[in-house]
């Protein structure tokens, strides 16, 4: 077991530590992310079309954000 895989790890220290998998950065990921959420909502492996997303996501708070609330605002405009 090592510490990506370790559940004591605290998650903060995940966040500094990386994924450990490539990732894109901040700029890339604003840059991206609303073809990104296309396909998410329209059941594709975004992941597979854009490598390090998802990576990313889990480790920037910030974008996280952005892309819920890219998310529920596609959503409600489809709904």
């Amino acid at each position: 077991m090592n510490w990506r895989t370790n559940p004591s790890t605290p998650p903060w220290l995940a966040r500094v530590l990386g994924p450990g998998r490539p990732e894109v950065g901040c700029d890339e990921c604003f840059a991206l992310l609303d073809r990104y959420v296309e396909l998410e909502l329209a059941g594709a492996d975004a992941e597979d079309t854009y490598a390090g997303m998802e990576a990313h996501l889990v480790g920037c708070p910030a974008c996280a954000e952005e892309h819920e609330l890219l998310l529920e605002y596609v959503r409600g405009q489809a709904g």
